[in-house]
């Protein structure tokens, strides 16, 4: 089997979708069912059980991603590291944060932009009511996010900062004047939802019930930050933020609130696991070092 039509499966693995598998690898879909009724023949069974409306990995196509899976990333990982020891780490490696958030992490991009001047480091805008799509599509290599993460897919690599957790509110909201609140006083609020964020990741900024056991209701949804800032300035919602918000966005017409009992909000570099690469390790290995340690790069930490 070569190399290509190993990643095609691989990738379609991943996919699910003949389209998109065939927009990530440049080829057409034909190009892709081709390749896995070849694969299929030579092994004499099915590795995808597909329908019109859906793509399933056999049994059979489970235990190859599983053998062959592993295998395939050391030999692109040596290809890549003979030459890289030729010419010097290069490529370019995308980065998503959230807004502003990637200048909270400055000391490590200028350790890892010192280490490889070669790589070409380009950004792109994580959205917190959706913050894995950007991973999931393959828009970002790595990405900058708060935990936890519980994705089988995806790796988290060493926690590099963390935040206190802060009620942001409309300038005219009865908190708006308090020092701090409690998790309890989350009841008496509604709070903005995401619209593709998992419940245990929107637990960390926006709990869904209090210590206490009171619910607290989840509305409008959003699907932008923009619309975050928007729903609370108006006074629709309230929202769950890390402390930074604050700092980055002293709009007139809001106000930050410190939640005094909430659990600190750590943040880590995320990537798919199959998609880590020379480059996505160098970054966490950048990050690991300009901590201090912790976690080392590709050491899962949830």
């Amino acid at each position: 089997m070569e190399l290509r039509d190993i990643e095609i499966f691989l990738t379609l693995a991943e996919e699910l979708h003949f389209g998109r598998t065939a927009e990530r690898l440049h080829i057409t879909p034909s190009r892709v069912s081709q390749v896995i009724s070849k694969q299929e023949r030579r092994i004499g069974a099915t590795l995808f059980d597909r329908t019109s409306r859906t793509v399933r990995l056999t049994p059979l196509g489970e235990q190859l991603l599983h053998d062959v899976g592993s295998g395939y990333r050391q030999i692109m990982d040596g290809i890549e590291a003979a030459r890289s020891a030729v010419r010097g780490t290069v490529g370019t490696l995308t980065l998503g944060t959230m807004g502003p958030l990637s200048l909270e992490i400055g000391a490590i991009l200028d350790l890892f932009k010192t280490r490889h001047p070669g790589v070409r480091l380009q950004h792109r805008e994580v959205q917190p009511p959706s913050p894995l799509e950007l991973l999931r599509s393959g828009g970002v290599d790595v990405a900058l996010l708060w935990l936890p993460i519980r994705e089988p897919d995806l790796t988290v690599g060493p926690i590099i900062h963390t935040s206190q957790v802060m009620l942001m509110v409309p300038a005219g909201h009865p908190y708006a004047g308090y020092d701090s609140i409690c998790l309890e006083d989350l009841a008496d609020c509604v709070v903005a939802a995401g619209t593709s964020i998992p419940p245990y990741m929107e637990e960390t900024l926006a709990p869904f019930h209090t210590p206490a056991g009171r619910p607290i209701r989840h509305a409008p949804k959003v699907s932008t930050w923009q619309e975050v800032l928007s729903v609370v300035s108006s006074g629709e919602a309230v929202a769950g933020v890390a402390a930074e918000a604050a700092h980055y966005y002293p709009w007139p017409s809001l106000a930050f609130v410190p939640i005094r009992d909430a659990a600190p909000c750590r943040w880590a570099l995320v990537w798919r696991t199959a998609g880590e690469s020379p480059l996505v390790r160098a970054l966490a290995q950048a990050a690991a070092d300009s901590v201090g340690g912790g976690a080392g790069a590709g050491e899962v930490t949830e």
